[in-house]
């Protein structure tokens, strides 16, 4: 059998393209499940904090994070949001700015590995991204977190042990350690193989083409005869 395809995806739970990104990377790979040899694919995520020196408790919205934070004039920052809730729209993602708190994402990225120690990664990095972008949920907090993690199914008195111990952070600074090695400077960003670097929230069928290429260029490998020495 042909090993999976292995798509490791570097994000924030903060990052409103990230999620997008994400939904746009299942419907890709949806339309390719209908292949008569439809690639296996293991997607992990790895993390990357968009804003480390944020606080905890941010006072303001996400308006008043951009705007008083970043420098970014308000009216611009209405029409990214504007712009940002469409797009996320056309994916099937329903955006509220207008719930969502605004914090610092570690204990976040945290719970993500303590997730992925427990086969659950997957499920989580979807329940944590819906619980800041859609439910208004403060993902900073960790009875917040551990609330989240019971929700997939984790064990909630060793998620709150993971995060009060920061025994995961080591592992969140190492994917950002590998980050800055690869280069990347912004996300989403996809590692396809650990050959093919695909940058931002590309559209479902980008990702259904490459998923289809790479799984073509695993066939012809294992279909290649060795000569007779």
């Amino acid at each position: 059998m042909t090993e999976a395809i292995k798509i490791d995806v570097w994000s924030d739970i903060a990052c409103p393209w990230c999620y997008i990104g994400k939904r746009n990377l299942e419907n890709g790979l949806a339309e390719t499940s209908a292949d008569d040899d439809a690639p296996a694919v293991e997607i992990v995520f790895h993390s990357f904090e968009l804003s480390p020196d944020t606080p905890v408790e941010f006072e303001g919205d996400e308006l008043d994070f951009l705007a008083g934070h970043k420098g970014i004039p308000r009216e611009r920052v209405r029409e990214m949001l504007d712009n940002v809730t469409g797009v996320a729209k056309a994916a099937g993602l329903e955006y509220r700015f207008d719930l969502l708190k605004h914090t610092n994402t570690v204990k976040a990225h945290e719970l993500l590995h303590f997730a992925k120690a427990h086969g659950r990664q997957y499920d989580l990095e979807e329940r944590l991204m819906s619980a800041y972008f859609t439910e208004g949920r403060h993902l900073g907090r960790i009875d917040e977190l551990v609330a989240l993690a019971g929700d997939v199914g984790l064990d909630a008195d060793a998620a709150r042990t993971a995060l009060e111990t920061s025994q995961y952070l080591d592992a969140v600074h190492a994917d950002q350690q590998q980050a800055a090695a690869y280069g990347i400077n912004g996300v989403p960003f996809f590692v396809i193989d650990g050959k093919y670097g695909v940058s931002g929230a590309q559209p479902p069928e980008a990702f259904a083409q490459i998923a289809r290429q790479v799984w073509a260029e695993r066939r012809e490998t294992e279909n290649v005869v060795e000569p007779a020495v």
